[in-house]
């Protein structure tokens, strides 16, 4: 089958594949739209079962990076990297470097960023070789916590539609991945007065969050099933499909995930179940909003950053409302929001 007609591909303006033998780098770097500004996005770092998956993966990433900046009203296109293998016996100063220098022959079409498994440190590294970084200390720094307060207003959002409360006091959430932005929502939520589950493959994490956080600890494949108001993806991608949503008690999905349906039909069979999906490029989309501050070049402010921030409870009100008014799916509302915004950035 021809690339170009993959399910995932959505003509991407361009998709690199990166390769250099003495590091052992191995990369994917996809633009997928540049209308309203050059493409941004994060790099991850992950071990691939294949590298059909790891295509896939950066096509579907790239894609619902251009619907969250445009979303959130940046400047700024959509594009992804990810770089294929164990980042515990492959990351190196020389692949990172590597890296850097093919994100810097595209000059300048791709801002890369911190993702999973790719740290602030990292990305200094990289920015050795390109000027073409973002979300570097000293200047954004870590993006995760301004993703982690946008993914709180945004389950404040979920709850005041759906719920009718304007608080988070007695609100039971399920939180699968407690990994840096993970965590940090949770610590947020608990300051807000929510009642913890949480689920992620490190015990040592769990155990933190059973002590610090009060949370009650759950199995891997328990999450699903568990009595509660919210069920927070906040792990990799596709965890919304056919057997999870059998399990879901939880009457609103709304968490920091990328890609969180697996199929992108998983939306009407969400709203047909009365469970309020919460688009994942519009709630999570904090940290980019943060980076966007540097790439601009505009002296960095994180008061600014976190009151742009802010726009992502309105901008879910908006969707919500949309979505109930025309009776569809939260994500066919949002997408069409996208694209709009999208072509008129082209016009």
């Amino acid at each position: 089958m021809s690339y170009f007609d993959l399910v995932d591909f959505d003509h991407h303006e361009q998709v690199v594949y990166c390769s250099d033998e003495q590091s052992g780098l191995k990369a994917i770097i996809a633009i997928h739209n540049t209308n309203l500004g050059p493409a941004a996005g994060g790099c991850r770092f992950w071990d691939y079962s294949n590298d059909a998956d790891a295509l896939k993966d950066v096509l579907r990433l790239s894609k619902g990076m251009t619907y969250k900046n445009a979303m959130a009203g940046l400047k700024l296109g959509g594009g992804k990297a990810v770089i294929i293998g164990n980042p515990k016996k492959l990351k190196s100063e020389e692949l990172l470097k590597a890296f850097g220098r093919a994100v810097n022959n595209l000059n300048g079409r791709y801002y890369t960023a911190e993702d999973v498994n790719i740290t602030t440190a990292d990305m200094a590294i990289a920015h050795q070789e390109t000027p073409f970084v973002s979300g570097l200390e000293g200047k954004s720094g870590n993006p995760g916590p301004f993703t982690a307060y946008g993914t709180l207003l945004g389950i404040k959002a979920a709850v005041k539609f759906k719920l009718g409360k304007d608080t988070l006091s007695g609100v039971r959430v399920a939180v699968q991945g407690l990994g840096s932005v993970g965590y940090s929502l949770c610590e947020q939520l608990k300051a807000e007065g929510a009642e913890l589950i949480v689920t992620d493959i490190n015990q040592e994490t769990l155990d933190k969050a059973a002590k610090e956080l009060n949370a009650t600890v759950v199995g891997l494949d328990d999450i699903y099933s568990q009595d509660v108001d919210v069920y927070a993806p906040c792990a990799l991608g596709s965890s919304i499909n056919d057997e999870s949503i059998k399990q879901l008690k939880a009457i609103i999905i709304a968490g920091c995930a990328n890609n969180q349906l697996a199929e992108a039909r998983h939306d009407q069979v969400l709203k047909d179940l009365g469970i309020l999906y919460t688009p994942d490029y519009v709630i999570n989309a904090g940290g980019i909003i943060n980076v966007a501050l540097e790439i601009y070049e505009t002296e960095y402010c994180a008061k600014t950053a976190t009151s742009l921030v802010e726009n992502i409870y309105n901008t879910l009100m908006q969707v919500f409302e949309k979505a109930a008014q025309e009776d569809l799916p939260t994500g066919v509302v949002a997408d069409q929001m996208a694209r709009d915004i999208i072509a008129n950035g082209h016009k």
